[in-house]
């Protein structure tokens, strides 16, 4: 094993995770600090579809970082559930966005990408639901359940050796002149040589003293799940802004809103009611089965969803991968290589330029939905 002074992860979500597997694989010693429960944030709340809604709306960096995590999750999560014993469940059940408006634009983007991508109709997709309509039939996405991949890379993590430390709030940076050497932790200094920020929506605040507002803000997002029988649904449908996604025990999630409310995490009954309405819009069937779960997460939102993945422009060693915005299951594997390579000085799995902390700030999040 490689012998260095210890990398540390600050945030335990899918990034800070995928990010100390990287760590530990290569074969340093990491410690992983978490201000509350590790995997129980933005991460745990997500509806775990692995592609951009809507794709051909985002700049081609979130591409890039989606056709390479796309690749990656059937054989990440093959080995997390022999290593862990814990299934991720990916399923590649495909995904139909209801509505050909977009058509024109989508085929193009489709083509420089060789994403399959190809128009159908809903009853074809969907059969025995007495839906109608035509729509656009992306027959190679899957999705995982986000809570046991969450569990699953905990379980991944530990077993490398990483240190994982919960109710750990990372207070601030220590540094001699143009070098970091370590955090704060709970009042007490932590050596480190690297640091690389995985914080999401809690990134900025733990940034801006040291010179770096990053346009990272909360976006809460709410979603629900209604409780119908195995095998009731089998492709994932988005129309609008709203989705559909089918577990294998038959459960349906329906996600999802953006509300831009800073860090309130409660969930409202209008927005129960908002996506009840959706769901039975799209399927009108659902309206048979109980809704048994409703719950918040807050989103890290970028401008045009692209990530910062980067070191500091002024403190080496301090390096940060945040705002993922609605994409953080999406893209993490390739996100999580990217930082790693920077961090570690390897060649980089992709080209950094696109992800750096010095980009301009682009449009914003409209659209992205």
């Amino acid at each position: 094993m490689v012998r260095t002074h210890p990398l540390v992860v600050v945030g335990g979500g899918v990034i800070g995770l995928l990010t100390a597997r990287e760590l530990a694989m290569a074969g340093h010693e990491v410690r992983l600090f978490e201000q509350g429960t590790v995997g129980h944030e933005a991460s745990w709340a997500a509806g775990g579809i692995l592609s951009p809604l809507h794709p051909w709306r985002y700049p081609d960096a979130v591409t890039r970082l989606a056709q390479a995590s796309m690749a990656a999750y059937p054989a990440l999560c093959q080995g997390l559930a022999e290593a862990t014993g814990i299934d991720p469940q990916w399923t590649p059940s495909g995904l139909m966005r209801v509505g050909l408006d977009e058509a024109p634009e989508a085929q193009q983007w489709a083509a420089r990408f060789d994403w399959p991508l190809e128009s159908r109709d809903l009853a074809e997709v969907c059969p025995g639901h007495g839906i109608d309509g035509a729509g656009l039939w992306m027959p190679a996405i899957a999705h995982v359940r986000s809570p046991r991949l969450l569990r699953a890379l905990v379980a991944a993590v530990r077993a490398l050796n990483a240190v994982v430390h919960e109710k750990a709030t990372v207070e601030g940076f220590t540094r001699d002149r143009e070098r970091l050497t370590g955090l704060v932790v709970n009042g007490e200094t932590v050596a480190a040589s690297r640091v690389i920020v995985c914080a999401g929506a809690w990134s900025r605040p733990l940034l801006e003293p040291y010179g770096l507002s990053l346009p990272v803000r909360p976006m809460r997002g709410q979603m629900l799940v209604i409780q119908a029988p195995p095998g009731f649904l089998s492709p994932m449908i988005l129309k609008g802004a709203r989705y559909l996604v089918p577990r294998r025990d038959g459960v349906v999630l329906v996600g999802s809103t953006m509300e831009s409310v800073g860090f309130t995490k409660e969930t409202t009954e209008a927005a129960r009611e908002d996506l009840l309405k959706a769901a039975h819009d799209i399927l009108p069937e659902l309206a048979r089965y109980p809704v048994t779960h409703q719950w918040a997460g807050l989103r890290p939102s970028s401008p045009e969803g692209v990530p910062y993945i980067g070191e500091h422009p002024e403190i080496r060693g301090l390096f940060m991968n945040v705002g993922h915005f609605r994409n953080g299951i999406v893209l993490a594997p390739a996100s999580a290589r990217l930082g790693a390579d920077l961090a570690l000085g390897r060649d980089p799995a992709l080209d950094p330029a696109a992800y750096g902390l010095d980009r301009p700030s682009g449009t914003g999040a409209a659209g992205l939905c």
